[in-house]
């Protein structure tokens, strides 16, 4: 395992998701006191871990036919995107 790549997606993925709302859900369901909090942990984590697993997957395969620098480049542009959509409705 590489182990500076490990850490640099673990530390992207992690500031990423902070504050988000994913997050934000998982800790409205652990707000309700009716709610086992171990049964919060464990679905959002599963999800987070299947969510994750599309993404590698679709990675992979776009991989083969599409050239890693143009990924890049469509990533990028996505974020602008979304960045750009997020303050133009703030």
């Amino acid at each position: 395992m590489d182990w500076k790549i490990f850490v640099t997606i673990f530390a992207t993925v992690f500031v990423a998701e902070l504050g988000d709302k994913t997050q934000l859900a998982t800790m409205l369901f652990a707000a309700d006191a009716e709610v086992n909090k171990f049964t919060v942990f464990v679905a959002a984590s599963l999800a987070l871990i299947v969510a994750s697993a599309i993404g590698v997957l679709a990675g992979s395969l776009l991989s083969n036919y599409v050239n890693e620098q143009y990924l890049h480049y469509l990533a990028g542009i996505g974020f602008i995107a979304i960045g750009a959509f997020t303050l133009y409705n703030a």
